[in-house]
């Protein structure tokens, strides 16, 4: 019986994970996200599909630990002064948003006919949105840094912090409260301070020689122990005060946050992290009970979307009033729409005492969960659905009738630096670019920049380009650097013409369009590098020199051997599609190195198709 059970669970534990190999990256490929992948997968392997789990709520109250590790990762990235400037987000954005929607929602429960509390609490539930879909989605949209992001950010961390004095309103509304219940309170209310007090105290002072001590034994393993250790002890402190065991994880990172250790802590984590989290998805799908569904499937779905489209409307609401443009606040509306994990634990609370019944607290978990399955496919439709915000022309001029010997096109890192040598030698150069903001900031350090389109023929007349001595395309959009060099060549063939690569592929494409001048953008930059690394080992600075020279030389010849050879233009060079060039010299080996005298220079051609490099 043993061998069998143990079984048993290794089927579960394989299901688990190949439902998660099979089902995220097949949602990926669709465009609809990993989380929708995760609930699907929890979906058809949970009570209600394949029936492989039958408690799904054991491996959902487990699986918050990834909720837990996602907060504490957060939380490093925050030092305190960082935290401290976001405050104004964080108590006046997020507390006017809790404060909008839970009035609302609670307005749309009593209009429903439920009482007073039970209208409160069901609302205050639903405000309460998934960090871990919300931060999830913002992070594979790589947003979480930008000031939208960190917006959402702070309201999320409003929102977790509110989970506190909501269960004390919960318990004050218990239909059998008493007053003995208020000694209660007071004792909770001291235990949470006394465990907020004890987290900061053991961040402040004990951790840090903690890690050193431990760092001294280098000894890997127990620096995991170290770090999963301060989650789970911070979190567990939280809960034995009565508090957010995410937000004491969270709190712990912001501790840690200024260490020197802060860096080892996240790599020994994040796997963790991920696996946790993604299991939280699967239990979250797993834990949608079709038969209260199909009991109650009227109220429900009138719930899902009457609550989701009222909060979002609070959320755009308040979004505007503090200045948010209409793209920033409608894609914010869709990413915090549904409920999220904290619902379940205000809802158990309810229910325990009182004010819910078994039926009704069931009703209002699927009635979230089913808003959390919904988010990714709203948020998905926004994006496409929602065009890109126009940019603000304000201080910013367009490009008009021009004149100046050197036309530049583009103004980013590549053309800040190119712009240099020749403004130094006293060149006219007009510069245009696309990018509002990048004008506005080349203002600031007292280049003129103008507004214009490169990409467009009327653009380039007025910005001078058939006057120029020299037109420099500085983008690093490959596409559109190929449109001006075939609106140069073809409108302004006797302009010199200078052209940043993005890799060999382009640079092969601007050969044959003719270009006087093509640099790769990585390549210069990547030659000296290897040259310092060299020197660094203990080459002498001429051999060096030399070594890269030869490098340089070697790699101009294929070049041009590639460009005349014609079968290598294009993009079959990356395909791997023609055959391949020999070697203009046999590398010598020794074991894993190649020296550097004798040795051929890497080429793209010649690389797998799988890895083809941008150099």
């Amino acid at each position: 019986m043993a061998v069998e059970g143990q079984g048993s669970d290794l089927v579960q534990v394989v299901a688990l994970l190949g439902a998660a190999v099979v089902a995220v990256p097949l949602f990926k490929r669709m465009g609809l996200g990993s989380v929708l992948g995760y609930l699907a997968a929890g979906l058809a392997i949970g009570p209600f599909g394949l029936r492989l789990f039958s408690d799904a709520q054991a491996i959902l109250h487990f699986a918050e630990l990834g909720v837990v590790m996602f907060l504490f990762v957060i939380g490093l990235e925050m030092q305190p002064s960082r935290l401290w400037g976001l405050r104004r987000e964080i108590f006046g954005l997020g507390a006017a948003q809790v404060a909008l929607c839970g009035g609302l929602l609670t307005g749309i429960g009593i209009l429903w006919g439920a009482p007073p509390a039970m209208a409160f609490v069901a609302a205050m539930g639903f405000v309460l949105s998934s960090t871990a879909i919300a931060m999830q989605l913002l992070d594979e949209r790589g947003e979480t840094s930008t000031p939208a992001g960190q917006k959402i950010v702070s309201i999320l961390l409003l929102e977790d912090l509110a989970i506190v004095p909501l269960l004390a309103i919960v318990a004050f509304l218990a239909p059998a409260a008493s007053d003995t219940g208020w000694n209660q309170r007071v004792i909770d209310m001291a235990l949470a301070v006394g465990a907020i007090v004890g987290l900061v105290v053991a961040g402040r002072w004990l951790l840090n020689p903690l890690f050193r001590l431990l760092a001294a034994a280098r000894a890997r393993e127990i620096m995991t122990a170290a770090a999963l250790l301060v989650v789970l002890g911070a979190a567990l402190l939280m809960q034995l005060g009565g508090l957010s065991m995410a937000m004491g994880a969270f709190l712990a990172g912001v501790l840690l946050s200024e260490s020197t250790f802060r860096h080892q802590l996240e790599a020994d984590i994040e796997p963790f992290r991920g696996i946790l989290l993604g299991l939280f998805f699967l239990a979250v799908g797993m834990s949608l009970d079709f038969r209260v569904i199909g009991q109650a499937w009227p109220v429900i779905m009138g719930a899902v979307g009457l609550y989701m489209a009222v909060k979002s409307l609070g959320i755009y609401m308040i979004a505007r009033v503090l200045k948010a443009d209409h793209r920033e606040a409608i894609t914010r509306a869709a990413l915090m729409a549904q409920g999220g994990e904290f619902a379940f634990v205000l809802y158990s609370a309810a229910a325990g005492v009182g004010i819910f019944d078994a039926q009704t607290n069931a009703i209002l978990t699927a009635t979230v969960i089913l808003s959390m399955a919904l988010t990714p496919l709203l948020t998905l439709a926004v994006r496409r659905l929602t065009p890109a915000g126009s940019q603000s022309m304000a201080d910013v001029d367009t490009a008009d009738e021009l004149s100046g010997t050197v036309l530049m096109i583009g103004f980013g890192r590549f053309g800040q630096v190119a712009s240099q040598a020749l403004l130094a030698r006293g060149f006219e150069v007009a510069i245009i670019e696309n990018d509002t903001e990048m004008i506005r900031s080349a203002a600031d350090f007292g280049f003129k920049v103008y507004y214009g389109d490169g990409t467009r023929l009327d653009i380039l007349a007025t910005s001078g380009a058939g006057r120029a001595k020299a037109v420099l395309v500085c983008i690093d959009k490959v596409e559109a650097s190929n449109r001006i060099v075939e609106l140069m060549r073809a409108e302004y063939p006797l302009t010199r013409l200078f052209v940043r690569a993005f890799d060999r592929e382009h640079a092969l494409h601007l050969i044959e369009a003719g270009v006087d001048f093509h640099i790769r953008e990585t390549f210069e930059s990547a030659m000296a590098f290897g040259q310092a690394a060299l020197v660094e080992l203990g080459v002498p600075v001429e051999e060096a020199a030399e070594i890269t020279d030869d490098v340089r030389r070697r790699d101009e010849e294929r070049l041009e051997l590639q460009a005349t050879g014609g079968i290598y233009a294009g993009t079959d060079l990356m395909r791997g599609n023609v055959p391949r060039p020999g070697p203009l010299t046999q590398p010598k080996r020794h074991g894993q190195v190649v020296c550097g005298e004798t040795a051929t220079p890497l080429d793209e051609a010649q690389l797998p198709e799988r890895a083809p490099q941008r150099a």
